[in-house]
């Protein structure tokens, strides 16, 4: 294996950061371009300053494993569409962040694809054996590559598994320096004009391959801006209810789609895979009810089976706080 010694590095230097940071006027916040959402209407429009009475500062990622550092420096209190593999590498080394809110599901738009010239398919799976492949380690791509490697019988101990953002990877792949990559949203699409998927979405979820993203923050700085997250998760569920009636997809698209780095129909062609929870569904059982806590457990267990991180915790429960979500729900 080529990626146990890099994650486990960096798992570890995220023990070492406490995240702390002092209450300020103002709050970075931390999210993904081509990855279009509804929030980002919001986020461009000026909804979030208004609703806050301060000024929020957007700071775009490559992964969520990047994201975790930088609320561990304290250099970002909030991430919006975190990956819950990250938070999983994350919280397992010690970093005290907490889930706020579901922010997206999306299982059809977070795969691995492979160079069609080796004209392998589910198959013809174990062809993967020996092969190269670009993962972004600690996120939900590497977790759902793990889930899928593991389905086929494929022996992840044969393959040469190369630590790279989607982006890259979505270069690799098209150069034909990499068989396979995995990534997500905007290098996703780049990665299958150049190959194929093993699985689709929904055969992934009859794996039990859950995909989707929080919104997620230092435990300690959620606990000492209770008032401002509760703001901040409120400016986000208006959006996703916004974009929820269709009638103002003409409007908010186009704003949607700058703010992405993406045109228009890009843009709907990847927004249309999402699901939005509402408030009341991410209350449920199926999400921050329970669901996410089991599920979250479930991921660590396969990273530890893997060698990806050192050890999983006994519970994450005490990692999802919807004390904000719910104070949102009743404004």
């Amino acid at each position: 294996m080529t990626f146990k010694t890099t994650l486990k590095a960096a798992t570890a230097g995220l023990a070492l950061l406490t995240g702390a940071q002092a209450a300020s006027a103002d709050i970075t916040v931390g999210y993904f371009l081509e990855w279009p959402m509804p929030f980002q209407y919001a986020k461009a429009t000026g909804m979030y300053d208004e609703a806050m009475g301060m000024t929020v500062n957007w700071v775009s990622f490559d992964t969520g494993t990047a994201m975790s550092a930088a609320m561990a420096s304290g250099d970002v209190q909030l991430s919006v569409s975190q990956g819950v593999p990250p938070f999983v590498v994350a919280t397992s080394a010690g970093q005290d962040l907490q889930i706020l809110d579901v922010a997206v599901s999306y299982s059809e738009n977070d795969n691995c694809v492979v160079r069609e010239a080796l004209e392998i398919d589910k198959t013809s799976a174990k062809e993967l054996e020996g092969k190269k492949v670009a993962v972004p380690l600690g996120t939900a791509a590497h977790y759902g590559f793990l889930k899928q490697m593991d389905h086929f019988g494929v022996d992840i101990a044969t393959m040469e598994v190369v630590d790279m953002a989607p982006p890259d990877g979505a270069a690799a792949l098209a150069q034909g320096s990499v068989d396979m990559a995995c990534g997500w949203g905007g290098s996703l699409r780049r990665m299958k004009e150049h190959g194929n998927a093993l699985l689709t979405g929904a055969e992934k979820e009859d794996l039990g391959i859950l995909v989707f993203d929080v919104t997620s923050g230092p435990s300690g700085w959620v606990a000492e801006n209770s008032d401002t997250v509760t703001a901040f998760l409120k400016v986000t569920a208006e959006a996703n209810a916004m974009w929820a009636d269709a009638a103002n997809h003409e409007m908010m698209l186009p704003v949607i789609a700058k703010d992405a780095g993406m045109d228009p129909d890009a843009t709907m062609a990847t927004i249309s895979t999402f699901i939005f929870p509402t408030v009341e569904e991410q209350l449920t059982a199926k999400w921050l009810g329970g669901g996410a806590q089991e599920f979250m457990k479930g991921v660590a267990d396969v990273f530890v089976a893997a060698g990806s991180i050192d050890k999983a915790l006994d519970s994450y429960v005490d990692h999802v706080n919807t004390g904000p979500l719910g104070a949102a729900g009743g404004m």
